[in-house]
This record gives C-alpha cells, sequence and structure tokens, in this order.
C-alpha cells in the first residue's frame, strides 16, 4: 500500500476483488497497513456504493440453503464438501468485515480497526481451510454453497444497529454453537488437521462476535435503546434464523453475551 492511502476506500477496492485468494492476501495486508499507519482514516467519509458486491469468483455456484445437500465427514467426498461449507463462510465473512469498515461512517477509529482485524482473521481462516480442502483433492468453489450471510448483510445496509445484532452476534455466533460437534466428527473421521484449524477458527471467532456484541450495546447506549430489549424485534423485523440447541455457552458467555441473554436461549 502507499502511504497516504485511506482504509475504507481500500477496504471498499478488496471488497470488490472476484479472485478469493487476492482478496484473502488483500485482507491481511490491509489489516498490517492500518496498523503500522500507511493507511490514512477518513471516518466521516460517505462513499458511493459499487454495484456488484461482494466480488466474488463465477464459483460456487449458490442456491438456496436448503438444496445444499447434507454432509457427512465419514466419506472423503463428504468431508471435503463439509469443509467446503465451512471455507465458503469464512470467505463470506471477510466480505462481510470489509463491509462494515467502508459502508458506516462517523464511528470510533477503534471500530473500523476492530472490523479490519475481523477481515484479516477471516482471510486466515478461508486460506486454511482451502489449503486443506485442496489436500483432499477439491478447490474452493467445487461445491454449491448458500448465501445466507451476505443476504442477511444486505438486509442491513443501511441499519448499523441490525447489522452489529444479527451479523456477528446471531450468525456468526451460530458457528460457536455448530464448531464443536463438527470437530468431534472429524475427529472421528481422523481428519486431525480440520478439528486444528477449527480450533483456531472458534478462537478467533469468540473474538469476533465480542466485537459484534461490543458495538452493539455501544450504538444502543449510544442512540438511548435497551439492548436487550430491541434484539428480539430486529430479529422478527429482519427474519432472523431462529437459533437452535445444542449452544456453546461456555463460549457465548467468553464473546460478551450476558447471563440473562444466554437464558432466553432456553
Amino acid at each position: 500500500m502507499i502511504l497516504g492511502m485511506q482504509w475504507r476506500p481500500c477496504a471498499l477496492e478488496v471488497l470488490q476483488l472476484t479472485d478469493p485468494g487476492t482478496k484473502a492476501e488483500r485482507a491481511r495486508a490491509l489489516l498490517d497497513d492500518a496498523r503500522a499507519g500507511r493507511l490514512r482514516l477518513d471516518r466521516t467519509a460517505v462513499l458511493a456504493r459499487p454495484e456488484g458486491l461482494p466480488g466474488r469468483p463465477a464459483l460456487p455456484r449458490l442456491v438456496p440453503a436448503d438444496q445444499v445437500p447434507k454432509r457427512s465427514p465419514f466419506t472423503l467426498a463428504g468431508r471435503a464438501a463439509l469443509l467446503h461449507a465451512i471455507c465458503h463462510i469464512e470467505f463470506n465473512a471477510i466480505n462481510l468485515a470489509l463491509d462494515a469498515v467502508w459502508r458506516f461512517a462517523g464511528l470510533p477509529e477503534a471500530f473500523y480497526l476492530d472490523w479490519l482485524q475481523v477481515a484479516g482473521e477471516e482471510a486466515l481462516h478461508f486460506s486454511l481451510l482451502r489449503e486443506h480442502l485442496r489436500t483432499l483433492g477439491h478447490d474452493y468453489g467445487d461445491f454449491d454453497a448458500h448465501d445466507g450471510l451476505w443476504q442477511m448483510t444486505e438486509a442491513t445496509a443501511d441499519d448499523i444497529v441490525a447489522r452489529m445484532a444479527l451479523v456477528p452476534r446471531t450468525l456468526e455466533a451460530r458457528g460457536l454453537d455448530a464448531t464443536p460437534p463438527i470437530q468431534a466428527k472429524l475427529k472421528r473421521a481422523g481428519d486431525e488437521r480440520a478439528v486444528a484449524i477449527l480450533d483456531t477458527i472458534l478462537r478467533d471467532e469468540i473474538g469476533h462476535v465480542a466485537i459484534g456484541n461490543r458495538w452493539y450495546r455501544w450504538l444502543c447506549t449510544r442512540d438511548g435503546l435497551d439492548a436487550e430489549r430491541l434484539y428480539p424485534q430486529l430479529v422478527a423485523r429482519y427474519a432472523a434464523p431462529r437459533l437452535r440447541a445444542p449452544f456453546n455457552l461456555a463460549a457465548r458467555r467468553a464473546a460478551g453475551f450476558s447471563d440473562e441473554e444466554l437464558a432466553a436461549l432456553g
């Protein structure tokens, strides 16, 4: 990056990239450049949205979630399909983090740095999973995938409070619950490398959900809103997916959910 370039336009540029490997590499470099002071931050600039967000490759083919077949990790093809689905989630997570950086103006510098951190870490997750997927004879794009995470990102494009409530602390928080059971199956299937990668992802995702919790509550305090009373209203308004047990209560607690919120999960 060139000294004097700005964080948020750079994030938008990376978001538009279609090659997933290049996007992951550039997202990590963008975080490094921001942390090193090689970029400037204009918190107040309102950036125009270009057409065609997010940039993505021609494959995977995107289908409705109920058309993505169930995946068993106990065959090579099934394990590859399962890891591909997680890889796709991580690719979309790069996009949603970059989208938060460029789209929302007027927030503290820490907000933008937090979401660049998320983008950089999601890029690492994607790269680790893709590398492992290739050892199984497949690559990103080989299996159909769904677009639920980005669809909610789009739905909340004009409502930053809803974005923080429903993307990191709802959709991404589902990963905290889903990861340990998936790891148990992968361990039984003998894929220790995949288990180790998911250890890294789970550790980092606790931090990402915590970032969502922190900024959701900060925004609610700023705007005079009751965070816990507002949340179910946002879930209903945006038709967010219903959360299902089992819940990883320890991970959710570490990510900043209150005892009241955990009790409300049922």
